[in-house]
């Protein structure tokens, strides 16, 4: 015999008078949602966990190519602290998945730039930090500075300013991180399926090439 005292709780099958819009109680439907459900194909499931690891996991290279290499500093001080979002400097291409074009680009630069850019694993980011590397900026006819960035490398995120204080750049990564984790921030793929294009642009401004064509 059940001696088990029985619920005296109204079992609803309808939602509750003035409750949003949503499927019937009791068949896996959450609050507002009028479609069930459904589980992610595998595929799609370990995609959207490697880009959350991705996102959370950026190694920038200490790499100044401008007057902007000095608001990079104080991302690292207790006050701004960004490797509390899983960031951190690294030394060398090899380490680093992030690259931060800080500020104006000489083309002497550009040419450092993009070998450390080839050299970086896949996949991986760029990130255009002040008005210098959208338009020129105040460098915009200059005859041995690039006033538009990304016709030599593929720029996921810009940072505008002139030039941007370390909580732009905070808030610049925070919105990588979520392209990463949106799967929109693929600009190291189209740099593969456009490389010639690319090439081509570079070395219209660089007249000293005297290094391979990749550098992988």
């Amino acid at each position: 015999m059940d001696n088990k005292p029985k619920s005296t709780l109204p079992v609803l099958v309808e939602p509750p008078k003035g409750a949003q819009p949503h499927g019937p109680l009791g068949h896996g439907y959450f609050l507002g949602e009028t479609k069930r459900q459904q589980a992610l194909p595998m595929r799609e499931s370990l995609a959207k966990i490697k880009n959350w690891f991705r996102a959370n996991s950026l190694w920038v290279m200490a790499y100044g190519t401008g007057c902007g290499g000095i608001e990079l500093r104080p991302l690292t001080t207790a006050r701004f602290d960004f490797e509390r979002f899983g960031m951190a400097m690294r030394p060398t291409p090899r380490q680093s998945n992030v690259i931060i074009i800080s500020g104006y680009l000489a083309v002497k630069s550009l040419k450092r730039v993009i070998r450390a850019y080839e050299q970086m694993p896949s996949p991986k980011w760029v990130v255009g930090l002040g008005s210098c590397t959208i338009n020129g900026g105040m460098y915009w006819d200059s005859y041995n500075t690039i006033n538009r960035l990304d016709l030599y490398v593929p720029v996921d995120i810009y940072i505008a300013g002139c030039m941007p204080r370390p909580e732009a750049l905070l808030a610049g990564f925070g919105e990588l991180m979520k392209m990463i984790k949106r799967g929109e921030a693929n600009g190291w793929n189209h740099y593969l399926e456009n490389f010639d294009w690319y090439k081509e642009n570079q070395k219209k401004v660089i007249n000293d090439w005297n290094m391979p064509d990749y550098n992988w």
